[in-house]
């Protein structure tokens, strides 16, 4: 089973709200998930983003990949950085 971390959107319409999720790669875009890693509100002045480093940091280690605006996000906050350097033993 590929695991991705992803967004899941949420909110309004033109008043987009996203729950950063673990999910299988084969679910719906905002069907099933196996779990809340953190949230995204791009509406807010500034971009407002929550993160449960280390739900996100468990997932990674056990070999969940991040969609493209999931590792954007992870970098601005830090969590990739610390991923690699501890996988590469820093």
């Amino acid at each position: 089973m590929a695991v991705k971390i992803r967004l899941k959107r949420m909110g309004a319409k033109k008043s987009p709200f996203y729950r950063i999720v673990v999910a299988d790669s084969r679910s719906p875009r905002d069907g099933r998930f196996i779990e809340t890693v953190g949230t995204y509100n791009p509406v807010a002045q500034p971009a407002k983003v929550e993160i449960n480093e280390e739900l996100a940091l468990k997932w990674m280690n056990d070999g969940a990949k991040p969609s493209d605006t999931v590792r954007n996000l992870f970098s601005k906050e830090g969590i990739m950085e610390k991923f690699h350097n501890a996988k590469n033993g820093k």
